[in-house]
C-alpha cells in the first residue's frame, strides 16, 4: 500500500534504520557484520547533504519499476548496531536511473565500506517485484540471522514448509495474527547467488517473512511509518511487548521468546527430531 503525504524525511528514515539495527543486535540476530537492511523510497528525496559523494553503480539486474526511486542500503561488512551512531558511515543510497538499468551510488566521506551488501541482488529484486505488482512507493526489507530459526532450518523435518509453520503456530499461536500467510521456507542456496535471489523473490511474493535454509531470514513491510512515528518497524514490536504488532516481530519470536523455544512442551512445542 503506497504511503500518503506528508512523506517521512531522510532523517526519519536514517533514525528508523538505526533503531532497527540496534534491535536486531539486541536479540542476537546480527552477529558481527551479519544482516542487512534496505528501504525503497518512490518519491523525490534530497540525500546529497548527508551523502554528497556520487559514483556510477552497476545494478545486478534491471529494475524498471523502481526508475527514479531510491534504495537506502547497508554497506557490506558493516555492523547493524553501529548504524544509529554513524548512519553516513554505514549506509549508501542507490538512486535508480530513469531507464531502470543505470544507477548512482551516493555515499559520505566517512563511508566505511567498499561496496553495498552482497545480498543487494535479493533486496533489489524484491523491491522491483513488489513495486511492479502493487504500485507501492515504500518498502522495507531486513535480512538477519535469528539463531533459533536458523537452528531449526538445519533439522530435516523443519525444512518442510507445512511442518515448520504448524509447529511455530503451536509454540506461539498469536503468530497467525501478523503472519496469516505463514513463513516461507526456502532450501539452502549459495548466499548472494541468482538462485537465492529468485527463490527469495518467489517466497516474499507469498509471505511477509521467509526463512533461508541454514542461513537466516528476510522480512518485508510496506506499512506507514507515520502512524507510530519514524520507526514503525520497531515501535510496533515494543507496543506489543516485542510481539504481535508487525510481521517483523518474528525476529523476536525466533530469537528469545520462551514460547518459541523448540524444547518447550508447555506451549505445545515438540522437541526437534
Amino acid at each position: 500500500m503506497p504511503l500518503d503525504q506528508p512523506y517521512p524525511d531522510l532523517d526519519e528514515f536514517l533514525s528508523a534504520i538505526g533503531e532497527a539495527g540496534q534491535r536486531l543486535a539486541h536479540i542476537n540476530a546480527s552477529e558481527g557484520g551479519a544482516g542487512n537492511i534496505s528501504i525503497f523510497i518512490g518519491w523525490p528525496l534530497e540525500v546529497r547533504r548527508r551523502f554528497p559523494l556520487a559514483e556510477p553503480f552497476a545494478l545486478p539486474s534491471p529494475a524498471p519499476s523502481l526508475a527514479g526511486g531510491l534504495v537506502i542500503v547497508t554497506g557490506s561488512g558493516r555492523r547493524l548496531r553501529d548504524i544509529h551512531m554513524r548512519p553516513e558511515a554505514n549506509l549508501g543510497v542507490v538512486a535508480i536511473g530513469p531507464d531502470g538499468q543505470s544507477a548512482t551510488l551516493y555515499s559520505a566521506p566517512s563511508r566505511l565500506f567498499q561496496r553495498v551488501t552482497s545480498e543487494f541482488n535479493s533486496h533489489l529484486a524484491v523491491h522491483q517485484d513488489e513495486v511492479a505488482r502493487t504500485g507501492t512507493n515504500f518498502q522495507a526489507l531486513i535480512h538477519a540471522q535469528p539463531p533459533h530459526l536458523v537452528y531449526l532450518s538445519h533439522i530435516p523435518a523443519y525444512r518442510d514448509q507445512a511442518y515448520f509453520n504448524r509447529q511455530i503456530m503451536r509454540w506461539e499461536p498469536e503468530t497467525i495474527v501478523n503472519l496469516p500467510k505463514g513463513v516461507g521456507v526456502l532450501p539452502y542456496c549459495l548466499p548472494g547467488s541468482s538462485a537465492m535471489m529468485e527463490a527469495n523473490v518467489a517466497g516474499l511474493r507469498a509471505h511477509n517473512v521467509v526463512l533461508w535454509g541454514k542461513h537466516g531470514v528476510m522480512a518485508r513491510s510496506d506499512r506507514s511509518m507515520r502512524s507510530c512515528g519514524p520507526s514503525t518497524w520497531i515501535r510496533r514490536w515494543r507496543r506489543g511487548g516485542g510481539r504481535l504488532c508487525h510481521p517483523l516481530h518474528f525476529f523476536v519470536v525466533g530469537s528469545g521468546s520462551e514460547a518459541a523455544r523448540p524444547h518447550n512442551s508447555r506451549h505445545g512445542g515438540v522437541a526437534p527430531e
